[in-house]
């Protein structure tokens, strides 16, 4: 079965998470995206076993020969791809990807700004190879403005897009999203941006160029918080895991080692089904907890009492009795726990990828079902190199011996060179 995106092409250049993310969804939903990565950029040939424990990205923590085969974060994110191995320091190597593009819909990159013009493929000159080719550039800042060239990762774009300064407990410092949350963000957008441009392509033949600020794509999703200090100029304050307008509202421990149940209670309804799936405790009936000015105001006292309850109960079993009862709960799941998660079993959200040097390992899919080209897999994500041939020969056309002496000049290959 095609996917949704069948007959598109899209040239990935891009790498670390953010770019690679965008893309992989792409490909998931059928489009035939060619990863493109100079063997410079992969890293040392040899990766310790002190580091391999540290780094906590391979299979068993074993790195194996051909460690950058077994990376699980590129396992990850390069599923149903194709990759190839271009050093664009090269005449032959920016030869081959100018042929590339011209024979593509879509080209997608996540350098600095100064990085594709260096190269001369900035979306001008590739305009000139290809009409209709689509330019997507997600650099930390932007390719304009005074920022444009500073250094980002999803970490200190972070706090950059006014994210971390919302994180954290009242009276104290910033806290980060522990996942480098702008990267993920930044890709939906591009996926977004890059479906809407080939709307456009397919109605009129005509590529554009996308800007996308990986920065700007975060603020974006701060909502109100933008909004309030220019409503009143007030900037809101740190609050932890409470609410302005809900209490009691935060994470509640439960029976066990690091075990956790979330609970949100937003109307004076539920605040009444929680107090009779509680038991109807005398606290409950307290003057100052009947509505929520109140509730707001005594929100340690309300902590304290709920916690009591909690802490000695299964986190499970408090989140079915507060649902059964109409309340907002939800157990705080750990990794384990995600995996193995019944609900998401049911659903098929997990997809087991049997890779050729990383074994079967199971991956998250995608949370979006399309009733009749859904996105599924095509392919366990490439080795290094792995469709050179295919991709060089099948696509562009270029002899056994073409391909041999491009493998002799270095310009392409399926092993990291040392920096």
């Amino acid at each position: 079965m095609n996917g949704a995106l069948h007959g598109v092409r899209i040239i990935d250049l891009t790498r670390v998470w953010a770019g690679p993310h965008a893309t992989r969804m792409l490909a998931d939903m059928g489009a035939e995206v060619i990863h493109v990565t100079g063997r410079k950029l992969v890293g040392p040939l040899t990766v310790s076993q002190e580091t391999a424990r540290i780094l906590g990205v391979y299979p068993d923590d074993e790195p194996g020969e051909r460690h950058w085969n077994r990376n699980s974060q590129t396992n990850d994110l390069m599923r149903n791809k194709y990759d190839v191995t271009l050093e664009l320091d090269t005449p032959e190597g920016l030869s081959l990807l100018r042929r590339l593009v011209a024979v593509s819909d879509v080209v997608v990159e996540n350098y600095s700004p100064r990085v594709m013009p260096k190269f001369g493929l900035d979306y001008p000159r590739l305009q000139a190879l290809n009409p209709g080719i689509i330019l997507c550039s997600m650099p930390g800042y932007g390719s304009q403005g005074p920022h444009r060239s500073f250094i980002s990762y999803g970490t200190n774009v972070d706090p950059a897009s006014g994210l971390a300064s919302l994180m954290g407990y009242p009276g104290e410092m910033p806290h980060m999203s522990g996942n480098a949350y702008p990267d993920p963000v930044a890709a939906l957008f591009a996926v977004g941006a890059i479906l809407t441009a080939l709307y456009h392509q397919r109605r009129t033949g005509q590529g554009q160029y996308i800007d996308l600020s990986q920065a700007e794509a975060t603020t974006a999703l701060l909502g109100e918080a933008s909004l309030g200090v220019r409503l009143n100029g007030v900037v809101p304050p740190r609050m932890g895991n409470r609410h302005p307008r809900q209490a009691p509202h935060g994470c509640y421990p439960c029976r066990g080692d690091d075990a956790w149940v979330a609970i949100a209670v937003g109307s004076d309804d539920e605040w009444r089904a929680l107090a009779r799936a509680l038991g109807q405790p005398a606290w409950c009936a307290e003057a100052r907890f009947a509505a929520l000015s109140g509730r707001l105001q005594h929100h340690d006292e309300l902590d304290r009492h709920i916690a009591e309850w909690t802490a000695h109960r299964d986190a499970y079993e408090v989140m079915h009795t507060l649902q059964d009862a109409g309340v907002p709960s939800g157990v705080v799941v750990n990794a384990e726990q995600l995996v193995n998660d019944p609900h998401l079993r049911d659903r098929e959200f997990f997809w087991d990828i049997d890779h050729p040097e990383a074994g079967m390992r199971r991956y998250a899919g995608q949370p979006v079902r399309l009733s009749a080209t859904p996105a599924r897999l095509y392919r366990p994500a490439p080795c290094l190199g792995q469709h050179n041939d295919q991709v060089l020969g099948g696509m562009l056309g270029l002899s056994a011996d073409e391909r041999a002496a491009l493998r002799d000049k270095g310009v392409i290959g399926d092993h990291p060179v040392p920096r």
